[in-house]
């Protein structure tokens, strides 16, 4: 049996006020594309259909395309609810697709999912967890206010959901597992949602110890294995949704398994979405001209970051801005700026003042208008708020 893994598809998600959507639609192509010339048995979509619980109706309306196509030949395909989804906006139209072989799970549940293989002719038992979150397990986790001991309740809780589910499992099927959880080792990117409470809701790679040759999760956008019985992997985000994830390569997993047998997996790249590329000029605006002619990553977005002796001005902002559509960021970086004493100034005075003291002194006393500044303090916002979420966060 052929099993396709995806996951964290996020429909509906933005980057800085740009919509997404035809990157998705392209990627549901490749999908489609994929499964077929693949040959894949059996679909696997580990969560995070939706960006949010209350999705724009392209974004349902793409999800429901995307269910019909892989499905067209008979194929069978699960989905699961993931920390960003309602779980039951994702489970509402089960009564009209149950009957396509399409199965949406949004709460938990102890039944254990069948699905046949028609090429092969074999059968596979789905151990399906989507998010369990505190509510959604409909039970406190623990009155222990201590981290480990809330990990540890969380994590026994979830372990003890999936023994349940994988007593079904026999010997003359596949058996599979799947949930949207962070897994402990996991390798987090900033454009994850968190779904722990400084670790409390992290999993211990034992609690999916039930038996399963293959364990599919969402969650983490970057593909990964994780180390635990059988075998166990992330298959991360088809696209690159913040510009922590610049860099990835992003993919599918294509796993081949029998009843009783060792499973073999593959990741499939994908060609679909615009990479998110981060560009340090520290030559200055010239280079970033040098690269722009160049042509350098003509199909990114990108996070700008350029080394200034002067303030920049706002028609020189907007100029570069015009020039390259696909830049979201641009962040000056001033060498005065980084100094202590700057920093033991910032301290004391508000933010907007320090900027207009360190203008006039570049400029030779020149006042910065009022959307000079409002500029600037929209730039320092945005990377205070890019810095807690790489500190904080699992999305």
């Amino acid at each position: 049996m052929r099993i396709l893994h995806t996951g964290d598809w996020h429909f509906g998600k933005m980057l800085e006020g740009r919509g997404r959507l035809k990157e998705q639609e392209a990627f549901v192509d490749e999908l489609v594309t994929l499964a077929d010339d693949q040959q894949a048995d059996v679909i696997l979509m580990a969560g995070d259909v939706y960006d949010s619980v209350n999705p724009p109706a392209a974004a349902e309306q793409l999800f429901y395309d995307a269910c019909a196509r892989l499905t067209s030949g008979g194929r069978p395909l699960v989905v699961i609810a993931g920390n960003h989804d309602q779980p039951e906006r994702v489970a509402s139209v089960s009564p009209l697709v149950n009957n396509r072989g399409i199965t949406l799970v949004g709460l938990p549940t102890s039944e254990i999912i069948t699905v046949n293989a028609a090429r092969t002719g074999e059968v596979a038992k789905v151990a399906a967890l989507p998010y369990p979150s505190e509510s959604r397990l409909n039970e406190l986790l623990t009155d222990d206010a201590e981290e480990q001991g809330m990990r540890k309740a969380y994590s026994e809780r979830v372990g003890e959901l999936m023994r349940h589910l994988g007593r079904s499992f026999r010997q003359d099927t596949v058996n599979l597992a799947m949930s949207h959880i962070y897994v402990l080792g996991g390798l987090e990117s900033d454009s994850e949602r968190p779904i722990q409470v400084g670790g409390a809701y992290t999993v211990d790679p034992s609690a999916l110890a039930i038996g399963a040759q293959y364990t599919a999760l969402g969650h983490l956008h970057r593909p990964q294995a994780v180390k635990g019985e059988g075998m166990i992997r992330y298959s991360g985000s088809p696209l690159a949704y913040s510009f922590s994830e610049s860099g990835q390569t992003k993919s599918v997993v294509m796993v081949d398994v029998a009843p009783g047998g060792m499973p073999s997996a593959r990741e499939v790249y994908l060609s679909s979405g615009k990479p998110l590329v981060r560009w340090k000029a520290q030559e200055g605006l010239a280079q970033v001209y040098q690269w722009l002619e160049e042509g350098r990553d003509a199909n990114a977005y990108i996070d700008l970051e350029i080394s200034l002796s002067e303030a920049m001005s706002l028609g020189e902002i907007q100029k570069l801005r015009k020039a390259r559509e696909g830049i979201i960021h641009i962040r000056p970086v001033y060498p005065e700026m980084l100094t202590e004493e700057l920093r033991a100034a910032r301290s004391e005075l508000p933010v907007h003042e320090v900027f207009r003291r360190f203008y006039q002194r570049q400029t030779g006393g020149a006042v910065p208008d009022d959307s000079l500044v409002r500029l600037f303090l929209e730039l320092v916002n945005e990377e205070e708020l890019s810095a807690e979420g790489e500190e904080g966060a699992v999305s």
